[in-house]
């Protein structure tokens, strides 16, 4: 198992943008996107401790947690770190799951088209963090 966590907001990935460069459309992956696939990186890199590439089918279980807005009431608060109150609002959870993805590609795995399970749930808590846990599809990935 590889298991990690990823500091700050979580980060979706953000839609592919276009420019032209001489006259010719280029692609690009947003600035912000880009800065977050490689905290992922840096993170996934260290769990790996210089492990090979894993080149199986995997599980990936994702637990997102969303800083508790400042300006909720004290029991709203309480409610969010309870899990009573679950951060329904952007970013959307699949583009969140997509950045972590893709951002471990060739450091944990050769491609994210090996995950063939995926686990991903939103939650609140008082600092912003991406839990990240990696097993074979038949373990039981712990929360």
């Amino acid at each position: 198992m590889i298991a990690f966590t990823v500091p700050g907001d979580p980060v979706g990935k953000g839609r592919p943008r276009a420019t032209t460069i001489g006259g010719h459309a280029r692609m690009y992956t947003p600035a912000k996107t880009a800065a977050y696939e490689e905290l992922v990186a840096v993170y996934a890199s260290a769990a790996m401790k210089k492990a090979p590439l894993l080149e199986h089918p995997v599980r990936l279980h994702l637990g997102i947690y969303c800083k508790v807005p400042g300006s909720w009431s004290k029991k709203k608060r309480a409610d969010a770190l309870a899990g009573i109150e679950r951060p329904a609002k952007a970013p959307d959870i699949d583009n969140i799951c997509k950045s972590v993805a893709d951002g471990m590609n060739g450091i944990v795995w050769v491609d994210d088209s090996q995950i063939v399970e995926l686990v991903c749930s939103k939650h609140y808590a008082l600092e912003p963090y991406v839990s990240v846990s990696v097993t074979s599809p038949e373990m039981k990935a712990e929360t």
